[in-house]
């Protein structure tokens, strides 16, 4: 297995980048646009790799950060995430994104990627919850910097989502629920509006009271 590569950038064609090894060997890798974008041809690159084998194909995917190699590997073990939608979300979302979309149920933020829809991008959030913890500490939202993210816990997306998450284990329907919160959300202000506060609020739409 190829765990790192090291060598001359000899040809570029996005998304994929040609190295050429001191052993004369050169190796053509694919990677995300956010790391393509970083590398400059003729220029001496080292990247950390995964080699994904098909049975028409075997294809070398390179990272700049062993992070992003990480969270690759781990995006392929989900069912429907093949190695072309791993790299796009690795090209449109960072890591600290994904992470919080994934932390706080941000399926728009998951669906700005090409490809995955509404079904893939809850079966993203569900599958991959708790399993980004080892990456860099100093990139995640913690209760001390969650105020400097883009995803609060009072957040109004963030709170819209928990309170139809809490609707439908409830066994409300999803179109339901969103129509219901919709209809509530309107009775509070920002200062107002809590997750309590809207399923509260959300439960008596949908009782009929």
């Amino acid at each position: 297995m190829i765990a790192l590569l090291q060598g001359e950038i000899c040809h570029l064609s996005a998304p994929t980048a040609y190295i050429m090894t001191t052993g004369g060997v050169g190796y053509e890798v694919e990677l995300s646009l956010t790391d393509f974008c970083e590398l400059k041809l003729g220029e001496t690159v080292k990247l950390w790799t995964h080699l994904v084998v098909r049975e028409d194909a075997q294809i070398l995917c390179g990272f700049l950060h062993k992070d992003d190699k990480d969270v690759f590997k781990t995006l392929i073990k989900i069912s429907g995430v093949g190695l072309k939608m791993a790299l796009a979300i690795l090209s449109t979302l960072s890591r600290t994104e994904l992470y919080n979309a994934v932390e706080y149920g941000d399926e728009t933020a998951l669906t700005r990627v090409a490809g995955v829809g509404k079904k893939t991008a809850q079966r993203l959030i569900i599958e991959l919850k708790g399993k980004l913890n080892s990456m860099d500490k100093d990139l995640l939202a913690t209760p001390d910097n969650a105020q400097n993210t883009a995803y609060p816990t009072q957040n109004p997306m963030y709170i819209m989502h928990e309170t139809e998450s809490a609707l439908m284990s409830l066994g409300y329907k999803e179109k339901e629920a969103q129509s219901a919160i919709k209809t509530a959300k309107q009775q509070f202000s920002d200062d107002e509006l809590t997750t309590s506060n809207l399923l509260k609020a959300s439960l008596k739409i949908l009782s009929g009271f």
